[in-house]
């Protein structure tokens, strides 16, 4: 039988969650998933740099300092090939480090496989991939000379199922969620976590039609075990525990946040 351990004052488990000190920059960050996240991580003490794609996310920002942490808003177009260093070089002139990075800009484009333009197919690419791929590297440089890190993507149902009429979206989801393992298995030895989170449905303004087509929210919601929509709060929890030590042995792995979807 084990006998119970008290652990040192230091090493507690709730004092692992806390990010005081840290610095987190959180891509699309003005509203809905990415706003959530940031003032997440802001309550669980770190710094906070809140990107919005084109325009700041300022109210996010406010939102944060409001509640007595510190934060800043930057903006800067992911889809522009060169976004994603304006965004890092931006932060890095505000904040010393980037201690935590939460890849969450995503954009979506539907139209059926056989006519779907090509430039958007680009676009979709560029920002929901590689910028990704950029961010995470230019990140990772100072993280690998510091032997620490996180870096928290945001993934999604359709990294492991194929939608209909969102080639693209897919697509660059499914390579998020590939991008994440491999980068995991390369920057563990230096102490850097690389996961995923995949949401579900959740309210957000990109499902608002879904949500109005009554026909079509009653077979999601059949389909959720939970039996409701995802609230951008559920992702609360899981974003902190990605960015904080409480996670130190957890990487390269893709977190549902789907009301149970994927276990259906």
């Amino acid at each position: 039988m084990y006998g119970y351990i008290k652990m040192p004052e230091s090493t507690r488990v709730l004092d692992t969650f806390r990010l005081n000190g840290l610095t987190a920059l959180v891509t699309g960050s003005a509203t809905g998933l990415g706003a959530a996240m940031a003032i997440a991580l802001a309550e669980a003490g770190a710094a906070v740099a809140c990107h919005g794609n084109r325009r700041p996310a300022a109210e996010t920002a406010a939102h944060i300092t409001d509640m007595g942490g510190t934060a800043a808003a930057f903006a800067a177009d992911l889809s522009d090939p060169a976004g994603a260093k304006y965004l890092f070089d931006q932060v890095s002139a505000r904040f010393p480090q980037v201690d935590i990075l939460v890849n969450n800009a995503g954009t979506i484009y539907r139209e059926a496989a056989v006519d779907h333009n090509l430039a958007e197919w680009q676009k979709i690419l560029q920002v929901n991939l590689t910028s990704v791929f950029e961010l995470s590297q230019l990140a990772a440089k100072g993280m690998i000379a510091r032997c620490h890190g996180k870096i928290i993507n945001t993934a999604s149902l359709l990294s492991f199922q194929g939608g209909i009429r969102v080639p693209s979206y897919a697509a660059s989801k499914g390579g998020v969620a590939q991008l994440t393992k491999a980068l995991a298995n390369e920057w563990a030895p230096h102490g850097i976590q690389v996961n995923a989170i995949a949401p579900g449905y959740f309210r957000t303004s990109n499902t608002e039609a879904l949500q109005a087509d009554e026909t079509r929210s009653r077979q999601i919601l059949e389909r959720i075990p939970a039996g409701r929509w995802g609230d951008p709060a559920d992702l609360a929890g899981a974003t902190v525990f990605l960015a904080s030590r409480a996670s130190d042995y957890v990487t390269g792995t893709i977190l549902t946040v789907d009301g149970g979807w994927m276990g259906r």
